[in-house]
C-alpha cells in the first residue's frame, strides 16, 4: 500500500496547458455590487452583504444548510478552443471555485481560509465546439457561511452580433421511482437549448445532454422534489415546475443483520501462523463470516474456485459434510456466510465478457454447493484499475469494471433480494479518490487510484455493507484537507466521515461521490498487530465509534455529521481474534452491549 500511495503521489497531476493571453473579463456582476443579478444560488442560500467585503461595496455570502453546499452559479458564453482564467477572493472554511461545462476537463480549486481572504484560481481550455461554460462557487456541508468577491472569467471575448437568446424553460418535467436509490426524469426537450441542469433541493445541480436523467445516490423511501432548467450558449433558463417522487423501500440487500454488526473472516481454505478455526468453532458474537478466499485459476479466467484447508497444511480441518452442516448451523442461529473473493493473493481481472460470464456461473456453484448467503469482494493489488481516458466514476468503461458490475448484478438477480453483498476494498482503491482518480486527465497517475468507486457507486443499491480496510494504507486526505495516518481513532474517523459525509472525485465539486447510508458501513480493522500493519487499540478503536455515532471523543477532528446507525465492524480476522485472545470481538461486544 505504501508503494501504490507512493506510485500516486509520483504521478501528482501532471500540469495541463498553459493558458494563452487573455483580454477580457466575462462573469456578469463579479463583484455582486448589482446584488445576485446573474448568479442563481441553490436553495435560497445566497445574499449579498456589505461587510465584510474585499474590494467595492459588496460580496457574496452563501450558508449552507442540511445537504445544500450553497452554490451560486452562472452560465457564461465563451469562444470554443480557447484559454481562459478563472480567479475570485473568497473567505470561510471550505471554499470550493470551478467550471463545469468546458467542453474538455472541467475544473476546480478550493481552500479553506476562515478570518482571511485568498485568491482562488484555476485555468481551462474551452472545447473546440464549447459556446458556454458554468462558472460556480460553493462551500461543504455543514460548513458555515463562506464569503466570494471580485470572481473574473479572463480570456477571448466571443463578441460578434447574432448571440443566441437563452432558452425557453422546459415543460413536461416527470420524476418516477426506479429503485430504493434512484429517480428517472423525463422532459420535452427545448429548441435551441444544448444542455439541461437537474435541481434538486438541498443537492448541487448537475449537468445533463438531454432527457432521460437518471439521478442516483438517493436514501430510500424518501420523497424528492426537481426541477430542470435548459441551458445553452446565452445563459440558463427559469427552471420550469417541480415534480416529486418517492424512492421505494429497502435497498442494500441482506436483510437480517442485527442494528451493529460484528464481521469477519475465516481463513478456511489455508493457514498463515494464526492457526485453523472450524466453522463450528467460530463464536456467535460474529455476525457475518466470510469464508477467506475463492481465487481464480488464473488472473484472467474469471473461474473462482474454493476448497478447505488442506489436511497437511490444517490438521485439525473438518470434512466437507461438517463444514456444510457448521454453516447451516450458523445461518439457523440467524448468522451471514459469504464467500471473500480475491484477498491479498487472488488477482482477478474480468477483461472479458467470457471472464465475466465464468465468474458468475462459478461463483453461483460455491454458493449452491454451500448454501451460502452472499459475496464479498476483496479485490486488491492489480484487480481494478481505470483505463486512461475514463475519468467519469459515474460512468465508467474500463472492461474490469464493467464486467465486475454487471456480474454482480446478474448474481443478485439469481438470488434474490436476500442475497447479501458486501465489499472489503483498501483505502487506496476508495477514498483516495478524493484527491486522485485513475491516471488523471493528463495520465501519469497510478491508474488504480480511486478505482473501486465506480463499483460501489453502480452497486450502491444492492450493496449490504462496505468495509474498507483502515489498515495496511499511507496516509490519506480527508475531507479537512489534512492528511491521516492509521493506527488511531483519528484514521478510522476522518476515513469514515468521508464515506458517510461524500467527497468530490479528484478535487472536482461537479462529480461527488454521494454519501451511503451508515446502516451500509462499517469499519475495516486488524484483529491484532500480527494481522496487518495500521493495528489499533482497542480504547481508539471506541472513541472512533463514540465520535461518528456520538459525536464524543472525536479530538481534533470535525465530522460532517453523527450516524447512530453506523452498522459495526470488520476484522482481519476471526483466526487472529483467536490467536490474540479474542480481544477485538470482546471489545466489540461491550461497546455495543452484545
Amino acid at each position: 500500500m505504501l508503494t501504490a500511495v507512493a506510485l500516486a503521489a509520483a504521478g501528482f497531476l501532471a500540469a495541463g496547458p498553459p493558458a494563452a493571453a487573455a483580454d477580457a473579463d466575462l462573469v456578469r456582476n463579479g463583484g455582486f455590487e448589482a446584488g445576485l443579478d446573474g448568479w442563481s444560488c441553490s436553495a435560497g442560500s445566497g445574499a449579498v452583504v456589505t461587510t465584510p467585503v474585499h474590494s467595492g461595496s459588496s460580496a457574496l455570502r452563501a450558508t449552507p444548510a442540511g445537504q445544500d453546499n450553497a452554490r451560486c452559479s452562472q452560465s457564461v458564453t465563451v469562444k470554443p478552443d480557447s484559454s481562459y482564467t478563472l480567479a475570485a477572493w473568497v473567505q470561510g472554511a471550505y471554499v470550493y471555485l470551478g467550471a463545469s461545462g468546458t467542453g474538455t476537463t472541467d475544473v476546480s480549486a478550493w481552500t479553506q481560509t476562515p478570518g482571511a481572504w485568498k485568491q482562488l484560481t484555476t485555468t481551462f481550455r474551452t472545447g473546440t465546439s464549447t459556446t458556454s461554460v458554468t462558472v460556480y462557487t460553493h462551500g461543504w456541508y455543514g460548513q458555515p457561511a463562506h464569503l466570494t468577491d471580485d470572481l473574473t472569467l479572463v480570456g477571448p471575448d466571443p463578441g460578434g452580433p447574432g448571440q443566441p437568446q437563452p432558452p425557453a424553460a422546459p415543460t413536461g418535467l416527470t420524476a418516477s421511482a426506479t429503485s430504493a436509490g434512484s429517480v428517472s426524469l423525463n422532459w420535452s426537450a427545448v429548441p435551441g437549448a444544448t444542455s439541461y441542469t437537474v435541481h434538486r433541493d438541498g443537492a448541487a445541480p448537475f449537468s445533463v445532454t438531454s432527457a432521460p436523467a437518471v439521478v442516483t445516490g438517493l436514501a430510500a423511501s424518501t420523497t424528492y422534489t426537481f426541477r430542470v432548467s435548459a441551458v445553452n450558449a446565452a445563459g440558463e433558463s427559469p427552471k420550469s415546475a417541480p415534480a416529486s417522487a418517492t424512492t421505494t423501500g429497502g435497498g442494500g440487500g441482506g436483510g437480517g443483520l442485527p442494528a451493529h454488526a460484528l464481521v469477519g473472516y475465516l481463513h478456511a481454505s489455508f493457514a498463515n501462523g494464526s492457526g485453523y478455526v472450524r466453522m463450528a468453532d467460530v463464536p456467535a458474537s460474529w455476525d457475518v463470516v466470510n469464508l477467506a478466499f475463492g481465487e481464480p485459476t488464473s488472473v484472467t479466467s474469471g473461474d473462482i474456485r474454493f476448497r478447505l484447508c488442506p489436511v497437511a497444511e490444517c490438521p485439525n480441518v473438518e470434512s466437507e459434510a461438517e463444514f456444510k452442516a457448521a454453516i447451516k448451523a450458523k445461518q439457523a442461529a440467524g448468522k451471514k456466510v459469504l464467500i471473500s473473493i480475491g484477498g491479498q493473493n487472488g488477482q482477478v481481472q474480468l477483461a472479458t465478457t467470457a471472464a465475466r460470464d465464468t465468474f458468475v456461473s462459478s461463483v453461483g456453484r460455491i454458493i449452491d454447493e454451500y448454501g451460502l448467503d452472499g459475496l464479498d469482494i476483496d479485490f486488491e493489488g492489480h484487480s481494478l484499475s481505470l483505463a486512461t481516458g475514463d475519468t467519469d466514476f459515474r460512468a465508467p468503461t474500463t472492461p474490469v469494471i464493467v464486467n465486475l458490475i454487471s456480474a454482480v448484478r446478474t448474481l443478485k438477480a439469481r438470488y434474490g433480494p436476500d442475497f447479501v453483498l458486501t465489499m472489503a476494498p483498501e483505502t487506496f482503491f476508495v477514498q483516495l479518490g478524493h484527491q486522485y482518480y485513475g491516471s488523471g486527465p493528463w495520465g501519469g497517475q497510478d491508474p488504480r487510484a480511486g478505482a473501486y468507486l465506480p463499483v460501489i457507486h453502480a452497486l450502491r443499491d444492492d450493496l449490504t455493507l462496505l468495509h474498507v480496510q483502515d489498515y495496511n494504507s499511507g496516509p490519506i486526505m480527508g475531507l479537512d484537507n489534512q492528511y491521516h495516518s492509521m493506527g488511531g481513532a483519528d484514521f478510522h474517523i476522518a476515513m469514515t466521515d468521508m464515506l458517510l459525509t461524500g467527497f468530490p472525485v479528484a478535487g472536482n465539486t461537479a462529480r461527488v461521490f454521494p454519501a451511503l447510508r451508515p446502516d451500509q458501513v462499517a469499519i475495516g480493522l486488524p484483529a491484532t498487530t500480527n494481522a496487518g500493519n495500521g493495528h489499533t487499540p482497542p480504547a481508539e478503536v471506541n472513541k472512533a465509534l463514540d465520535c461518528l455515532t456520538k459525536k464524543q471523543n472525536c479530538g481534533g477532528y470535525q465530522t460532517h455529521g453523527t450516524w447512530p446507525a453506523l452498522r459495526g465492524l470488520m476484522t482481519w480476522s476471526i483466526n487472529w481474534d483467536r490467536f490474540g485472545g479474542w480481544e477485538f470481538s470482546r471489545n466489540f461486544e461491550g461497546y455495543f452491549g452484545g
